[in-house]
This record gives structure tokens, C-alpha cells and sequence, in this order.
């Protein structure tokens, strides 16, 4: 039988990581993300790995790229302003076809913003991570059952694939607390790491690991490469879930911790006779378009609800493609949208379409 611990959403991340297999961890420190490395100096001495505070943001992810190139399972974390600064090294390791994950529990911002809980880097997240053409798969959790078991997911997927994975949460998830069962994740079968430069004892051809090609033929090779590889992402990897869309004449579509917001506005609105559902997007690269191509051909409005001041909105309306009319509702800065404002939105929308 399965037992269920209780845990911050930050913690259960670093369980879960270890639960995986992986057995480095880099990073600095800043709010709201610090319990993952303060969690991990605890665990990992006990299972044999290493935890290190580097000296910046910058070295940490490039040490990251080292420890993935030689084959280890490998995690950073950071928050918002700190993912900035791995941008650099986030593209080496993209360039490198290197699987590592990459945490980013969100705050306020732009700047040093403000500590509370944002979803305002889903630009930077699914467009601009790192220079060059290169994507992420980027998972996004709405519960700490799911900064557990998508941790599990993004390893795997990492190793599946051969490329970075973010998991994109936001400061709410990564504090509060909620009941874990971490045998509930069902692992993949992996490939074998025989890309790795990791040592051979003469026994076959030395890897190397490298992301630069002075020939732009062959640079182009490479990344059309790649980009045929996220193509296949984008046909087997997608994830979302609807909640009472079957009927509903307005769809709201919301990641993270404001889909369960949400998930309360929809009950609130049946409630009030208006047929009001949901459409959580849980890959937001690659973003379930068809998904919301099917709602849109049946839903007379459809919300892009965040906290942002309107991101994902636009990953929306290109998958909507004017089929219905898509609005907007979102708060930032680090304020939380309410049951109460959602459900307002969507009854005023209601009433005029």
C-alpha cells in the first residue's frame, strides 16, 4: 500500500528528484525556492550525491551542463530573476542535446519584483529561455502531488529526449502543503546514456560534448535535427485536462495554481445556471492547440485566466483561430486572482454574448 506524506510543494520537488535517480543538484539561493536546495543539503549526503550552493546563478547551471554531459541525472531550481541568468548556459546545454532538469518556482517581477506568486514568465519559459533556436518542454503542476510525480515525468522526458525540461511553478505551489504519495508515478523505459562523456576504458569511441559548429551547414543540419525532434514531442508528448467542458458555452484555460482557482469559479457558475468549464494545460510547450481548437469550435467565449498581465493568452488565440471570441482575465505583480472575480468575468461574458 502506498503512504502519503505531507509536504511543501518545494520539497516534495526535491524528494521526487531524488526519488528519480538523480544525484546532483546546483544552485543558488532566492525566494520562493530555497527549501529545494535546503532540503537536498540535508538528503543528498544520505543517498550518496551532492548538493552545492554555487557561486552564482551563472555557475550553477554550467554546472549543470558538466554533470549532464557526463551522463548524471541533474537538477537546478532557481526563481524568475535567476532563471535569467542561466539563460546562457540553458542554450549551451539546449546546443549540447544534454537531458537536465530546470526548476523555476516563479515570483513577481519585472526586476526584482516581489516574492509573492506569479505565472508572469510563461513568455520566457515557452519563447525566450536561451538564444537560438531550441525549445523546452515545460510542465506545469497544480498541486504538490504533481511538483512530485511531473518531476518523475520531466526526468524521464529529459532522457527520452535528449533536452532540458522545465518544471514552471510559482511561489504558492512551492509553499504550501499538501499530501504526497510518490509511488503513484509510472516511470518510462529510458535509453541508455551511450552519448555520455563519461569515461570508457578504451572500450569504445570518445563522446564529445559540444555545442559549436563553425560550418553554419552543418550548424543548420544540427538544428533542423533538433527541430524535427520536438515535432514528435509535439504529437506524443501533450498533456491538459478538461474539467465539465462537455457542455460548457464558456471555456476558461488556466495553468498552475489559478486553474484550481478556477476549478472553484466553474462550480460557483453551475451553481448559477451559467455552463462554465475548463481547460488546464499541464505541457505548456508544447501547448495542447488542438485541445483548444476543439473547444473553440464549440464554445461560444473562451478566458485565458493567469497571473500575468496576458501570456498565455496568445498561445490561446492562435489555437482558437477566431473560431470564438477569446478574453482575458488576469492579476500580477504577485496578487492572486479570486474565486469570486473569475466567476464575475465569466458571468459579464456571459451575459453579453
Amino acid at each position: 500500500m502506498s503512504k502519503k506524506v505531507l509536504m511543501k510543494g518545494n520539497e516534495a520537488i526535491a524528494e521526487a528528484a531524488i526519488a528519480s535517480g538523480c544525484l546532483h543538484y546546483f544552485g543558488y539561493p532566492i525566494t520562493p525556492q530555497t527549501e529545494i536546495s535546503e532540503y537536498l543539503a540535508k538528503r543528498m549526503p544520505k543517498v550518496g550525491g551532492l548538493c552545492l550552493q554555487a557561486e552564482s546563478e551563472v555557475a550553477a547551471i554550467n554546472m549543470v551542463m558538466g554533470a549532464a554531459a557526463a551522463g548524471s541525472r541533474v537538477l537546478t531550481s532557481s526563481s524568475s530573476p535567476g532563471i535569467s541568468l542561466k539563460s546562457e548556459g540553458i542554450s549551451y546545454i539546449a546546443g549540447c542535446d544534454l537531458p537536465c532538469l530546470i526548476v523555476n518556482v516563479q515570483r513577481g517581477g519585472p526586476g526584482l519584483g516581489g516574492i509573492q506568486p506569479s505565472q508572469s514568465d510563461y513568455y520566457q519559459a515557452t519563447r525566450g529561455v536561451g538564444h537560438g533556436d531550441l525549445r523546452l518542454i515545460v510542465l506545469a503542476p497544480s498541486s504538490v502531488q504533481e511538483m512530485a510525480s511531473l518531476t518523475m515525468e520531466a526526468f524521464d522526458l529529459g532522457d527520452t529526449y535528449r533536452m532540458p525540461v522545465m518544471l514552471l511553478a510559482d511561489g504558492a505551489l512551492g509553499q504550501m502543503m499538501e499530501p504526497v504519495d510518490f509511488d503513484a508515478f509510472q516511470k518510462r523505459d529510458v535509453p541508455d546514456k551511450m552519448w555520455a562523456a563519461n569515461g570508457h576504458g578504451g572500450k569504445r569511441k570518445k563522446n564529445i560534448i559540444n555545442s559549436l559548429y563553425i560550418d553554419p551547414k552543418e550548424l543548420e543540419d544540427s538544428v533542423v535535427e533538433r527541430y524535427e525532434k520536438y515535432s514528435r514531442i509535439e504529437k506524443n508528448e501533450v498533456k491538459y485536462e478538461e474539467f465539465m467542458t462537455d457542455d460548457a458555452e464558456i471555456v476558461l484555460v488556466a495553468f498552475g495554481i489559478t486553474a484550481r482557482i478556477c476549478k472553484s469559479a466553474v462550480a460557483a457558475a453551475r451553481e448559477a445556471g451559467i455552463k462554465l468549464g475548463l481547460l488546464r494545460p499541464i505541457t505548456l510547450w508544447p501547448f495542447p492547440k488542438d485541445a483548444v481548437s476543439s473547444i473553440a469550435d464549440k464554445a461560444k467565449a473562451i478566458i485565458s485566466v493567469e497571473m500575468s498581465m496576458g501570456q498565455m493568452i496568445d498561445d490561446v488565440r492562435l489555437a482558437a483561430d477566431g473560431k470564438c471570441p477569446v478574453y482575458f482575465y488576469g492579476r500580477t505583480g504577485g496578487m492572486i486572482p479570486s474565486v469570486e472575480a473569475i466567476f464575475d468575468r465569466a458571468k459579464e461574458i456571459s451575459e453579453s454574448i
